[in-house]
């Protein structure tokens, strides 16, 4: 697979029938001109609103998109969304360029501790990091942080428990914590968002609902936790599309319209730490090999933000 460009998810995203999207930034005037303003910031790329769903705690994401709500009853049909998605760079074609463009990082992922295998498959991930301190300036950035499973030799969907900063919106502060899964069925999901605060601990878990000896589980939770305050946010259920998980991420940064080092916070770096990769055996990895990976190139992004990224079998330190 080539790094440096890369297909998340090829279907139009579906109406959302429940809900509407509350923890994300809105575009802004940072937005590529292709983008209409109305729309919001995902992990995956702009949405219109109405595309966004949320699913509530006691609810199940089913595998053909529908939602199944605590009291058992089930959506009768998703609508076909009316709206298209774009790309972070806002193309219509969901396609990920290594470097974003020579004035500044429009959107990116900037470095990564990954690893990948052709022998197994991955059953749980989980690892745990602290809510780093408020950027000092406010330039309409995006920041995302988060682990992750995706399946490295047909990559359409990813699941992640993130930690985000997007400015606050809709009653969560901004810092916020939500569990992801995109794209099963074209839609964009999450559960509900939790507000953090800078030096709240974070534990992020993403576990197979199978039990052990299922190199391919159908179904995930994933869970987000501010272990300060002992909040959480899960995403039970959430399916795999018949994705197999062979690519892992102890940690990842993901930014939108960083226009200065200063959008990012202070500190400089952030660690994941008691990072852990199990088989789908449930079996512990002792050493997952994780390796840094990049998509920015010291001399053609712009700003250079001295990133750098170090690996143990238990740590991923991404300096910025």
């Amino acid at each position: 697979m080539n790094p440096g460009k890369w297909t998340f998810c090829t279907m139009f995203v579906l109406l959302m029938s429940v809900g509407m999207m509350c923890a994300q930034m809105a575009a802004g005037p940072t937005r590529p001109a292709s983008v209409p303003s109305d729309y919001v910031i995902t992990p995956f790329g702009y949405f219109h609103p109405s595309c966004v769903r949320e699913i509530k705690e006691g609810e199940t994401l089913l595998g053909d998109g529908r939602i199944q709500f605590e009291n058992g009853t089930e959506e009768a049909n998703v609508p076909f969304c009316n709206f298209p998605r774009y790309t972070p760079s806002g193309e219509p074609v969901v396609e990920r360029l290594v470097n974003p463009g020579p004035l500044y990082i429009s959107w990116d992922w900037i470095e990564a501790g990954q690893v990948s295998t052709s022998s197994t498959s991955y059953g749980e991930v989980k690892a745990v990091w602290t809510v780093p301190p408020t950027p000092t300036t406010n330039d309409g950035q995006t920041l995302f942080f988060f682990p992750g499973f995706e399946d490295i030799d047909n990559v359409q969907l990813i699941i992640q428990p993130v930690l985000g900063w997007n400015d606050g919106q809709s009653g969560v502060g901004p810092w916020n914590i939500a569990s992801w899964n995109c794209c099963p069925s074209g839609t964009a999901n999450y559960s509900t968002p939790v507000t953090v605060s800078p030096g709240d601990e974070i534990q992020g878990l993403i576990k197979g609902t199978c039990k052990a000896g299922n190199p391919s589980c159908s179904t995930w939770n994933i869970t987000t936790k501010d272990v300060t305050t002992g909040k959480k946010t899960i995403l039970k259920n959430t399916p795999s599309e018949g994705q197999t998980f062979n690519w892992a991420q102890s940690g990842v940064l993901e930014v939108y319209s960083i226009y200065q080092c200063s959008d990012f916070p202070p500190d400089g770096s952030i660690e994941f730490s008691k990072v852990a990769l199990f088989d789908y055996n449930y079996k512990k990895i002792k050493n997952p090999a994780w390796t840094p990976m990049y998509w920015v190139q010291q001399g053609s992004t712009s700003p250079w933000c001295n990133y750098s990224t170090t690996t143990t079998a238990t740590t991923a330190i991404l300096n910025y």
